[in-house]
């Protein structure tokens, strides 16, 4: 009976990774949500403001964005980019 080789075990830890990876797209969601939620809030408190709680909160989900985009590169980079397997 054969064992696992070198080159699979480090392809199948490159697919974990890049699940675990993937995972950090859930905190940016969470986050975007509740800001929505309180934007929208705001705006219902004073619809004078709305231009000022909206480019507020889009710049501020922009910014979040960028920590799932992260995950997605990573994810990405350890599916199809291979540095360690000969």
């Amino acid at each position: 009976m054969e064992g696992i080789s070198g080159t699979d075990f480090i392809l199948g830890c490159s697919a974990i990774g890049a699940g675990l990876a993937v995972i950090a797209g859930i905190g940016p969601g969470v986050g975007q949500g509740i800001a929505a939620g309180h934007g929208a809030s705001a705006v219902g408190r004073n619809p004078g403001a709305k231009g000022d709680v909206m480019s507020t909160m889009l710049l501020g989900q922009a910014v979040a964005e960028t920590t799932g985009l992260y995950g997605l590169v990573v994810a990405l980079l350890l599916l199809f980019v291979k540095p360690l397997v000969p």
